[in-house]
């Protein structure tokens, strides 16, 4: 787990409040846009889930584990929506930065044409930064013969594509990754079933509780709080809460400053919420 922030990181940019003040102050509570990454000791392949702004310092992190042999050393990019946190990263592979060549970026039909389509990121496919690859729902993607990622619609904002998640499974375990949904009632799909198919679930929580951030509806921008999620989820066995592990944290959602009372609880109630640095062997 590279980032397991909103899209707009910890702290957020313009925010003085005391939310993201601690962090403008220490800079060691500060945390990336929500970010996984998958690495295959056997072959030294290296995926990313999302490309989020914050990829330089993600990029890092992941060369501590797994140095790669040349810059970017990826094995692929695997893109959930066009929303910032998600594929703005895609901008430093660019020849402004990395200038990468032919990084495999997978994504949905209406996002293979976004970034077709629309400035700057149509650079990146003409100069070869990039080599867009085309995913379906519910189809897997064989990333080498021991793990595939199988891309899951999820109802969301889609202005610009379609949302997914990903179901990633190596030869032992899978984890399930949906970083951003819409309510869970919104979706045609049972969320406990993918939960109980999965051996681990990262989870949209970016908001805490309603009426979090003030002077604006959060009606217009719906996800499940994690209040929703924790009253929804409440009845399933200890087991299956033990995998639920929060992430897409907002900078207002005082569950990502870690001890907090919202974080105890979360814990309390049998779940967790994601850590910088976690780490599931498949």
């Amino acid at each position: 787990m590279l980032g397991v922030a909103q899209d707009g990181g910890y702290p957020q940019a313009g925010c003085q409040r005391e939310c993201c003040a601690r962090a403008w102050r220490d800079s060691s509570q500060r945390c990336g846009a929500s970010c996984v990454a998958v690495i295959d000791p056997a072959t030294r392949e290296r995926w990313l889930f999302d490309a989020t702004p914050d990829l330089p310092q993600q990029l890092r992190a992941l060369d501590e584990l797994m140095p790669p042999s040349s810059a970017p050393g990826l094995a692929g990019i695997l893109l959930t929506h066009a929303h910032i946190g998600h594929y703005t990263g895609l901008m430093y592979l660019g020849r402004e930065a990395i200038g990468a060549r032919k990084v495999p970026v997978y994504a949905m039909r209406r996002m293979r044409e976004f970034l077709s389509r629309n400035g700057p990121w149509d650079q990146l496919v003409r100069l070869g930064n990039i080599d867009l690859r085309s995913m379906r729902a519910d189809e897997p993607v064989a990333l080498n013969h021991r793990l595939t990622a199988t891309p899951i619609l999820v109802p969301h904002r889609d202005e610009y594509s379609e949302t997914v998640g990903f179901r990633i499974e190596g030869p032992n375990r899978s984890v399930l990754y949906i970083p951003d949904i819409d309510k869970w009632e919104r979706w045609g799909r049972s969320i406990e079933k993918f939960i109980a198919e999965a051996d681990v679930a990262y989870l949209d929580g970016t908001f805490f509780a309603d009426g979090e951030i003030p002077g604006r509806s959060m009606a217009d921008i719906p996800h499940p709080f994690i209040e929703e999620s924790m009253k929804r989820f409440e009845a399933l066995p200890r087991a299956e809460r033990a995998k639920i592990r929060f992430i897409h944290l907002n900078h207002t959602n005082p569950a990502l400053r870690s001890g907090s009372p919202a974080c105890r609880q979360i814990e309390r109630a049998g779940f967790r919420v994601a850590a910088i640095g976690d780490r599931i062997g498949l």
